[in-house]
């Protein structure tokens, strides 16, 4: 069973920003979206390049190579170039802490 990683504590992780954590080799971005947490695997379905540094806009991540775009809520690709989704991972927030795990193979 996965256990939960510490990502930042919930006061650092303001409004707009994010923060990256790897777990078993997979890099996971945490973005604070309006004072709501959001976790996707931090890679572009199209070519693998990190989401991390995109732009946030509303609740959509623009990778920025090609532009596409991502749901921060459920990783869909919402735009060409990219057709696939990225995961998404549960978080919580526990004693002040934003954590986050790879449920996945659970």
């Amino acid at each position: 069973m996965t256990e939960w990683i510490d990502v930042a504590l919930a006061e650092e992780l303001t409004p707009g920003t994010c923060r990256t954590v790897d777990i078993d080799g997979v890099r996971i971005a945490v973005f604070n979206v309006g004072g709501s947490y959001h976790a996707i695997e931090d890679v572009c379905s199209h070519e693998a390049e990190p989401l991390s540094g995109g732009e946030v806009e509303g609740s959509e991540i623009i990778c920025p190579r090609h532009g596409a775009r991502f749901s921060l809520i459920t990783g869909a690709a919402l735009s060409p170039p990219a057709y696939e989704p990225v995961a998404t991972f549960p978080i919580r927030v526990l004693e002040g802490k934003v954590q986050v795990k790879d449920d996945r193979w659970d």
